[in-house]
């Protein structure tokens, strides 16, 4: 079937280079070898190779039924959170398959969650996780080892009291903090081109690393939002990369997490927060929770999903990592504020 070069699921710069060379159609790409794409457009093998396989009929999706399509996300086991009323709300945790944002203020927990996710993400299967490994893309330099270590090794320590049967004991001498730490792979991108040059990347680093289960972008905004003056530019290139990480993480069965900053918008006399890089960037994920203080109190909110209920929920952020809100803490709080008034 014959479709726009535009709309196949490529980098903006590698459609940029096809359609300035007059590749407008899927059918113009036919016949060519990869070495002549290349050649013709100037852009890598590997990028020629990635477009003809897009335009081969047999690449074509088929068709199935909706059975077929519940039956397979039934299958994928979601990624804990440590945190059991979010958790709850999102159907047993984040969701492979899918996107996710994370929108919040500095400080709220965005990192943190993405820290505990690449560690629950290692879960073995024996105690309902998914044995899995995890990616995580730096961009602001806020991957502490240290922390890392210590939720891991707080998730070891919950795992082996949990461990009751010999399938699980087993599992328990093999995961360890090392196993955590050997299985999550850590890139800095620096800016806005070294993380779209990785985002192009991922299919071949997942081909080469199948256990890789979640990828981790801490965060989509920082790059974007410095040095970029073509607001215009800077959306499309944003939306192409949306695109491959949602056929990404559809196509791979993996779960793409992102965090986004927030920002003031203006409007007359008022003000508000809002997530970074504009509304349309607010179409991209298929899954958007925020993140925000009420009053004392971190609450995340499911704001945009197609497949959950929009809900909020309390958290707290411990020694131990992402956690729900802890009951003693709220009476600690209220008598504080009680005994502060009187």
């Amino acid at each position: 079937m014959q479709r726009p070069v535009s709309s196949l699921p490529l980098s903006s710069a590698v459609i940029s280079k096809l359609n300035r060379r007059g590749f407008q159609c899927t059918s113009d790409l036919e016949q060519l070898t990869a070495s002549q794409l290349s050649t013709d457009t100037g852009i890598t093998e590997e990028e020629a190779s990635e477009v003809l396989d897009l335009v081969d009929p047999q690449h074509c999706p088929v068709s199935v039924t909706a059975l077929e399509l519940l039956q397979r996300e039934t299958e994928l086991k979601p990624i804990v959170t440590f945190g059991s009323e979010l958790d709850q709300a999102l159907g047993g945790g984040i969701p492979l398959g899918k996107t996710t944002e994370l929108c919040g203020v500095p400080g709220i927990g965005k990192t943190q969650l993405c820290l505990q996710l690449a560690v629950d993400v290692q879960i073995p299967e024996c105690f309902g996780g998914l044995g899995a490994q995890c990616l995580f893309m730096d961009t602001e330099g806020t991957f502490f080892l240290q922390r890392f270590r210590e939720m891991a090794a707080a998730v070891v320590r919950h795992c082996s009291m949990l461990a009751d049967d010999q399938e699980q004991q087993e599992a328990m001498k093999t995961f360890t903090v090392e196993h955590i730490l050997s299985n999550l792979f850590v890139v800095r991108c620096d800016d806005s081109v070294e993380l779209l040059s990785q985002i192009s990347l991922l299919p071949s680093f997942l081909s080469d690393h199948p256990k890789v289960r979640l990828i981790i972008i801490d965060s989509i905004a920082f790059p974007f939002r410095l040095h970029f003056e073509d607001l215009p530019l800077r959306t499309r290139i944003l939306l192409g990369a949306a695109h491959q990480l949602v056929t990404l993480a559809t196509s791979r069965s993996v779960s793409v997490v992102m965090t986004n900053q927030m920002t003031t918008r203006v409007q007359g006399d008022a003000s508000w927060l809002v997530p970074a890089l504009g509304e349309n960037w607010g179409h991209a994920a298929n899954i958007r929770i925020l993140l925000q203080w009420t009053g004392y109190r971190r609450t995340a909110t499911i704001v945009k999903s197609s497949s959950h209920v929009a809900t909020t929920v309390q958290y707290q952020i411990n020694t131990d990592g992402f956690r729900d809100s802890s009951e003693e803490n709220k009476r600690a709080k209220v008598e504080s504020d009680l005994s502060e008034s009187s």
